[in-house]
C-alpha cells in the first residue's frame, strides 16, 4: 500500500501520521512494529510562472473527458 503524507517536527525528530482509513484497513495497533518505505516526492512546477494566464474550468478538465467519449 502506498500513501502520500507530510512530515512534521516534534522536538528534533520528524514524524508522519498514518491516515485513519489506512490504520483500520491494515489493522495497525499502537506500539506495533511496521515497515515504512521512504521515497522523496517530487513537486511539480505547476503554477510557478506568474506571467501565464489563469486556467479556466474548461482547461482544468481538458483531456480528461475526451477519453470517455
Amino acid at each position: 500500500m502506498e500513501i502520500l503524507t507530510k512530515t512534521r517536527r516534534i522536538g528534533r525528530s520528524l514524524v508522519v501520521t498514518i491516515p485513519k482509513n489506512v490504520v483500520e484497513e491494515q489493522n495497525i495497533k499502537e506500539g506495533q512494529a511496521i515497515i515504512i518505505e521512504i521515497k522523496n516526492f517530487k513537486k511539480s512546477g505547476f503554477g510557478i510562472s506568474k506571467c501565464l494566464a489563469s486556467f479556466s474550468k474548461e482547461d482544468k478538465f481538458r483531456g480528461q473527458l475526451e477519453k470517455f467519449i
